[in-house]
């Protein structure tokens, strides 16, 4: 068994009556992809934004590589090496895709300068080469407000990519992106993630994607983890099929 990355134990949040976690203990694994899939409400989201830092639990810890994690703020977080990237990519859409890449580069590495050019800085190299992973270098001189949603979610990758992180959590990485596309872009995507070896968590709705890029899945139901295991086995689950898949 590989060594878990993130450890979440007895995890419980509720919003009003709403309860979004109740008792949850989850580990992600080095090395898997784990998908994350539920009915709207069951605190899929909730539990992407509680490992970032994004919200703080009302019971139970995280932890990351034996450290608990559960009360730093985002960026500490990411910095430790857990990314984020989120359902709307996080672009500046006025600014060029490469641009984009290097402000990223600078905050990454703190070398923000505001004498030197952004397009002389030194992790230039490096930010060009993750455009080529994750294939997008072509629009590498075009404003990201003209790229298609497709292309925006791989720069939103490489951008995540560029923070040099261990894990890589996302909800729902091709919303929005054309049905004919969808494959493509999680193809690129799962590539340039083995490439650089970073583990990932993703919430999905297209079964057909979890089964063909997961790993393990796991289950939500009401705040509640139903069920943890390989696609196969989760998928042909009857309780699944009738309450998730709708079948």
């Amino acid at each position: 068994m590989s060594r878990a990355l993130i450890s979440a134990r007895n995890l419980s949040i509720r919003f009003g009556g709403v309860v979004a976690a109740d008792g949850v203990d989850l580990d992600v694994f080095e090395g898997e992809n784990l998908a994350i899939i539920g009915p709207n409400g069951a605190g899929k989201t909730t539990f992407l934004n509680i490992t970032t830092g994004y919200l703080r639990p009302q019971a139970g810890t995280v932890s990351y590589l034996g450290k608990d994690i559960t009360a730093l703020p985002p960026r500490e977080i990411t910095r430790l090496g857990i990314a984020r990237a989120f359902q709307i990519p996080q672009l500046f859409l006025d600014q060029t895709v490469l641009e984009n890449m290097l402000i990223a580069a600078a905050a990454q590495s703190g070398r923000i300068s505001l004498v030197r050019p952004l397009h002389e800085s030194p992790g230039r190299g490096e930010m060009e080469a993750l455009l080529d992973l994750v294939g997008v270098r072509a629009y590498a001189d075009r404003k990201a407000f003209e790229l298609p949603e497709g292309q925006r979610k791989l720069v939103d990758i490489a951008l995540a990519l560029a923070l040099k992180p261990k894990v890589l959590l996302m909800d729902e990485p091709t919303s929005g992106v054309a049905s004919s596309e969808k494959l493509g872009v999680m193809d690129i995507l799962t590539r340039a993630l083995a490439t650089q070896k970073v583990s990932s968590v993703f919430v999905e709705h297209d079964m057909d994607m979890v089964e063909r890029y997961a790993h393990r899945v796991a289950v939500w139901s009401s705040g509640r983890i139903q069920i943890v295991g390989p696609p196969a086995e989760v998928l042909a689950d009857a309780d699944v099929r009738a309450r998730v898949i709708g079948i």
